[in-house]
């Protein structure tokens, strides 16, 4: 399934159903658990599966349901979360994770849900002491009173080592029948999969980009340069190899699949290069509204600066190349507003405006930076 900003997620269809409780539900074990424990009380809970530019996985919400018997809604919260990240009010982890905030904010959104969806109360699969940053004892209780959900969530995995809840002490949910999980130790998680017969295990990673050294560094040039950077953006950011020179922003496919997904990807600025008669990689050259005067190239290139990326694009043909060391310039197509053109150029890598891939050092230098 796509997950471009065009794209419309509803939940009507989950509309009108009896539902007791809405679980934040990443797809991980930890989320699957906490409403398997919930529909062994009898329960029925629908899942709100998030998707922003940095996690979200829309294409396994049928396979959770066959293999978990989960109804998972998808949850487009891409807008709200780039609004938070360029200044979450809770600070970020080792990288641009901002997870405290993060969680806030998924939490809020999901406390507005449970009117119009009928629902009774929020869960989450959240245990104590598992993540440095946001499952402290300290910043759970944080999270909870600063999205505004203390009287309506529950942690279900480590709910026995927490205060009881309104939904507990209501007898909605039986607290004798709770799990008390904490620390990151995964025995306890795994002793519950074994015994709702769990098989296929999720692995335990996040997968949140935002936590990744490498992905996190190729946000920070959006971060610095782009006036209004788009979900689009940073989807981009994902496909092939990214190379900024100062305000110029240029992807580079590895394979014919990164080339698919680039063309894909082109949006009605953009400007695409691909070699004349020689086969090699689709490049993209993203045209911007930039934040400052100095980025005013950004929004359309100028001709040497065309003719440098297209050369740059081509060195990563291996024929291209060979042409270059017999003396003989290549051909680049050019797309731009619709019009194809062609220059000639030699290939190479070390180019005038110097190409460069963003390096993880970046992002700790732009945290200092706003700090």
């Amino acid at each position: 399934m796509s997950t471009r900003a065009d794209d419309n997620f509803s939940l009507d269809a989950y509309k009108g159903r009896p539902w007791d409780a809405l679980a934040l539900f990443s797809g991980g074990l930890d989320s699957i658990l906490a409403i398997k424990v919930l529909q062994e009380q009898g329960l029925k809970v629908l899942g709100l599966h998030y998707l922003s530019p940095f996690f979200g996985k829309p294409w396994l919400a049928e396979h959770w349901r066959a293999e978990y018997g989960i109804e998972a809604a998808l949850v487009d919260v891409r807008r709200a979360y780039l609004d938070m990240l360029s200044a979450p009010e809770h600070g970020y982890g080792k990288h641009l994770n901002p997870c405290v905030d993060c969680k806030i904010l998924m939490l809020r959104h999901a406390k507005g849900l449970l009117a119009p969806m009928g629902a009774k109360f929020l869960a989450s699969g959240e245990v104590l002491g598992q993540r440095p940053m946001s499952q402290r004892a300290d910043a759970l209780n944080l999270i909870r009173k600063d999205a505004g959900v203390s009287d309506v969530l529950l942690r279900v995995l480590s709910a026995r080592k927490l205060a009881p809840t309104k939904m507990e002490l209501s007898g909605l949910v039986d607290r004798e029948r709770l799990p008390g999980l904490w620390g990151r130790g995964r025995r306890g998680q795994m002793e519950l999969a074994e015994h709702f017969g769990i098989t296929d295990i999720p692995t335990p990673a996040g997968g949140c980009r935002l936590a990744e050294a490498e992905a996190a560094a190729r946000y920070i040039p959006i971060l610095e340069n782009v006036a209004e950077p788009g979900p689009d953006d940073f989807s981009l950011a994902h496909l092939g190899r990214q190379y900024w020179a100062g305000p110029h922003w240029l992807s580079i496919g590895r394979n014919e699949e990164a080339n698919n997904a680039l063309e894909a990807a082109c949006g009605p600025r953009d400007i695409r290069f691909r070699l004349k008669d020689i086969p090699g990689p689709l490049a993209l050259g993203r045209q911007y509204a930039a934040k400052n005067p100095a980025g005013a190239e950004a929004a359309a290139w100028p001709e040497h600066v065309l003719a440098d990326a297209a050369a740059f694009a081509a060195s990563y043909s291996p024929k291209a190349r060979a042409e270059a060391e017999a003396g003989r310039p290549v051909a680049v197509l050019v797309f731009r507003a619709g019009e194809t053109r062609e220059i000639a150029v030699t290939p190479g890598r070390a180019t005038p405006l110097g190409w460069a891939e963003p390096k993880p050092a970046a992002v700790g230098a732009w945290k200092r930076r706003r700090t």
